[in-house]
């Protein structure tokens, strides 16, 4: 039997995945498509809750918003390749997630939003515009070659 390569996490792998989380602004956004079953993946912008979750602002006329009301199972690919050399080289985390949509703290939230995203005032008013929630279900921190690790929903919490 193969030993598997994605090894549990340690502080110096949590303490990188918990840098790419707060330094997040976007992340690609994959889900399973309302009424097809098919994967769909969107980029989407990102900012951390006051308790370190990521959040999203995001319409309720887009795909993946619909298909995460029918389907909360969702990953978020997050890090950015670095200006220079191979993107594969760069860290990057995929954070499995439950997207909730909360009833509460929209104008605590829409603060740290437009601290995070101040173009967003644009359309931060209008009325189809909603918080979710990334609820970590497990998470994956490739950062970089032969060193994968693997992390609980409470090591990405801050």
């Amino acid at each position: 039997m193969t030993p598997d390569p994605i090894r549990p996490s340690d502080p110096q792998a949590r303490a990188l995945a918990l840098q790419l989380m707060a330094g997040a602004r976007f992340a690609a956004l994959a889900v399973t498509e309302a009424g097809t079953g098919l994967p769909f993946c969107s980029r989407i912008a990102l900012a951390q809750d006051r308790d370190g979750v990521m959040l999203g602002f995001v319409s309720g006329l887009a795909q993946h918003t619909r298909a995460l009301r029918d389907a909360p199972a969702c990953c978020l690919l997050i890090g950015e390749p670095g200006a220079q050399g191979d993107p594969l080289t760069h860290p990057r985390l995929s954070l499995q997630a439950r997207a909730v949509f909360p009833d509460d703290g929209h104008e605590a939230r829409l603060g740290l939003w437009l601290k995070a995203h101040p173009k967003a005032r644009i359309y931060a008013g209008l009325p189809d515009f909603r918080f979710l929630r990334f609820e970590p279900v497990a998470g994956f921190l490739n950062g970089g070659f032969g060193r994968a690790f693997r992390f609980t929903p409470e090591e990405l919490r801050p």
